[in-house]
């Protein structure tokens, strides 16, 4: 919290304030049972110990560098006051920590003799969630942007299923950067706005890739009070030479990749589908943003494979870089 606002002394009642909303945010994190359950599962000692360790040998520390950069630009607090800073960093992390179990009802059909039964339970979800509203274990309420904002933290939920609601305007991008099709969509502009959901600014691959090839550049710093990401990241700006904003905050080459997996049955017609959606994809931004945009993909196809090869486009493309 001082990083972020070092023009507040140490004993700052609203530092503290900030820093102890956290801290309570953890707490209730790890008085969950199923916390509890896999922190003692080989270890006897005292649970706070187990605790502490646990965040000592998993570097709970780098864990809160990392997200603490990302919820700067997230929640738009790069300008604001100190105060305003560590107020709303505080207010994300600890309510992204104490998210609450969701209850799944799960009916399970039996036959009886004769008859069909159907009998009811339910389940908590923890580590995976759907993206809607949902009452938790208590019989509470919370609402679908509560889920997402878990989600894009590096705390559970860690897998989320979602229908076309998710497909537009929200982002998964900041821990998350494999997306599964479930089912494919119908058109190229459909799954431009699907896989656009996790290639974003300063998303999971991109920082993946930036502590690859930067961490010497933090390594051996001791402990300073500058943001090692805004580090790494000014490094690989310098390096590059590229001022055109692209990189290395929306592509950086490195051993991760944006996945996007499609987990369709051999010889079904999802097949063929696929194969035409990425080819009709990378027509589709040629015609991104023009008038008659159906015309002119139309117009595009027929050139494919005629008078000209896919490779041959290029040279139409619109640029949209800086």
């Amino acid at each position: 919290m001082h990083r972020i606002a070092p023009d507040l002394d140490w004993d700052d009642h609203r530092l503290l304030k900030a820093a102890n909303q956290i801290s309570w945010g953890f707490r209730t994190l790890f008085n969950q049972h199923d916390a509890v359950a896999l922190l003692r599962k080989d270890d006897d000692d005292r649970y706070w110990r187990q605790v502490l360790t646990y965040g000592i040998e998993h570097n709970l520390q780098a864990v809160l560098d990392e997200y603490v950069h990302y919820l700067l630009d997230a929640e738009g607090l790069g300008a604001k006051p100190p105060v305003d800073r560590i107020a709303g960093i505080s207010k994300a992390i600890s309510e992204a920590l104490a998210i609450r179990p969701s209850q799944i009802d799960i009916e399970d059909p039996m036959v009886d003799g004769k008859k069909l039964v159907i009998n009811k339970f339910q389940m908590r979800g923890r580590f995976a969630m759907r993206l809607a509203d949902y009452k938790d274990e208590e019989g509470g309420a919370e609402r679908l942007s509560s889920v997402r904002d878990a989600f894009n933290s590096p705390f559970r939920p860690f897998a989320l299923a979602t229908t076309s609601v998710g497909r537009e305007g929200l982002d998964f991008h900041p821990y998350c950067y494999r997306l599964y099709h479930w089912n494919l969509p119908g058109n190229p502009v459909d799954l431009e706005q699907r896989e656009g959901r996790v290639h974003r600014f300063k998303g999971h691959a991109i920082r993946l890739n930036l502590a690859h090839r930067q961490v010497d550049v933090v390594r051996g710093r001791g402990r300073d009070h500058d943001d090692p990401w805004q580090i790494m990241f000014d490094a690989a700006r310098a390096e590059t030479g590229n001022d055109s904003g692209l990189i290395p905050y929306w592509i950086y080459e490195g051993p991760v990749k944006g996945e996007c997996r499609v987990p369709m049955l051999p010889f079904s017609r999802e097949v063929r589908r696929l194969e035409w959606l990425k080819r009709s994809l990378t027509v589709y931004r040629l015609a991104f943003g023009q008038p008659r945009q159906e015309d002119l993909l139309e117009y595009l196809h027929s050139l494919i494979g005629t008078a000209m090869a896919a490779e041959d486009l290029a040279d139409l493309q619109i640029r949209l870089q800086p």
